[in-house]
Parts: C-alpha cells; sequence; structure tokens
C-alpha cells in the first residue's frame, strides 16, 4: 500500500466515524507517521488497539514506539491495562479528549537546522548537558529541555536555542525513562512544573521529576581515568561504595 492509498483509507475511516468535521479537519492536517496511520486507522475502525494487535497482527516489537508517534503527532490517546488473549497484561489504547489535539503539534517534529545545531554546540562545547561528557557530535542529541510530548514545537524560525541542550544518548534514554514515569507526565502536562525539574535545567532544579532528589552525574574521561581508579581504591579500603565515598569526602571537605 503507497503513502497515499493509506492516507485515503484513514480518511475514510474519519468520514464514517462519529469525529466532528472540525476535528477529522484536525488529523487530516497531521503528519503522521506509519505507525502512527495504522494505530488511528485501527482505533477508528475497531474503537481500540492493544499492544498485542500492534505486534501480533503489524509486528511491532515494541508497540507503545507506535503509540508514541500519534501522541507525537498532538493527538491525545488513553491506555488502560488489560489482559491479552494469553491471560497476561497488556495496554489498550483509545483515544483520549480529541477537543484536547494539541494543534502546535500537528506538523510532527521538525527537522533541526544546521546552523542550529552548531549553535548548540557551541554554547555547550560539545558537552552533555546532563553528565558533562565531552563526546564527537555524532553521538551528541538535541534534546528539548521541556519534553516535545508536554511542550510542543515551534518553527525553526522562532527557536530558541535556550529551550534546548545537548545531551548524550545514554542521558537522554535516562531523562525519557524518567519523565514517562512521572506523575506530570501522565496527568496535568504542565510545562512550569518541567522547567523547574532536574531533567530540563540541571543546573537549577527544585525536584527530578517531582521526587525531592538532587543529583551529581560525573563522568572521568581517557585524561581522568587515573583520579577515578585511585577514588576507588580508596573507596574499597573504607568499604563504601564510590558514589557513598564521595559524598563522604564532600561532607568532611565542608565541615573543615
Amino acid at each position: 500500500m503507497n503513502e497515499e492509498a493509506s492516507y485515503e483509507k484513514i480518511f475514510e475511516s474519519l468520514e464514517k466515524s462519529n469525529i466532528s468535521e472540525e476535528l477529522t479537519e484536525l488529523i487530516k492536517r497531521s503528519k503522521l507517521s506509519r505507525r502512527a496511520r495504522i494505530v488511528i486507522k485501527h482505533i477508528l475502525e475497531h474503537g481500540s488497539i492493544t499492544t498485542e494487535d500492534l505486534e501480533s497482527k503489524y509486528g511491532y516489537k515494541h508497540p507503545p514506539r507506535a503509540a508514541g508517534d500519534v501522541r507525537d503527532a498532538g493527538i491525545p490517546l488513553e491506555s488502560i491495562n488489560v489482559k491479552s488473549s494469553d491471560g497476561l497484561n497488556i495496554t489498550e489504547y483509545t483515544f483520549g479528549d480529541l477537543t484536547q489535539i494539541q494543534e502546535d503539534k500537528l506538523g510532527g517534529r521538525k527537522i533541526f537546522s544546521k546552523k542550529f545545531r552548531d549553535r548548540l554546540r557551541e554554547i555547550h562545547d560539545d558537552k552533555c548537558a546532563i553528565c558533562s561528557g565531552h563526546f564527537e557530535p555524532r553521538y551528541m542529541q538535541i534534546d528539548h529541555r521541556i519534553p516535545y510530548r508536554i511542550s510542543g514545537e515551534k518553527k525553526d524560525s522562532k527557536r530558541d536555542v535556550q529551550d534546548y541542550m545537548l545531551v548524550c544518548r545514554s542521558c537522554n534514554r535516562a531523562k525519557s525513562w524518567s519523565c514517562e514515569h512521572c506523575c506530570n507526565w501522565s496527568a496535568e502536562r504542565l510545562p512550569k512544573i518541567c522547567s523547574k525539574c532536574y531533567w530540563a535545567n540541571p543546573e537549577d532544579y527544585t525536584h527530578v521529576a517531582l521526587r525531592e532528589i538532587r543529583r551529581l552525574d560525573i563522568l572521568w574521561d581517557e585524561s581522568d581515568i587515573q583520579t577515578y581508579e585511585r577514588l576507588r581504591t580508596e573507596a574499597l579500603k573504607d568499604e563504601h561504595t564510590i558514589p557513598d565515598y564521595v559524598k563522604k569526602i564532600i561532607e568532611e571537605h565542608l565541615e573543615c
């Protein structure tokens, strides 16, 4: 099935649904990935789609990503826990309140220009904003300080570099996991709450995914390895884990 035909199938399903003309037009304007189109078409025709459907019927090994594509396009989905045909716990997705479609996301994620990326590299000196590690540019990713699914996206001409940061892939994955398990992500989705989080502003924050936590991420690269090994040796002698030993050293220093 080609691109145009697959969109036509969705439009046919939209026309047959009880979704208002206004909302139908909003969905039609969305720039949808193939996975998102499959999810939307299936929900329109069957009322819902499960992770079991996505894996067994459509062959997706990580079904939540398909639902994520729909949400990234600004179309709300609700998820509930149900039982699979084998009695296992799975997730079922249905449309959320379609009056809450986020129009600033209907074009999907935008590509970052080389000029914009170069400006971020200059600001961050090719360091990860989370762990401060130096990485080759190809290993760095542009990250929305406030997650895309909460804040949406602006056109390149209206982007403020202060709303983004460069992070390594490892820290980006850690941030994604933390954000997806935060109450603000699943409930209110308030940008103001995200702006006070460690993952949005590691230099000045009041919480980590709404938990009263303070973090210090340190990375030792090639030139610092010997220092780390000395620290590790001293921690083992003192029968401490390395993080606990670092905290002990800091506390002793501050008491001096």
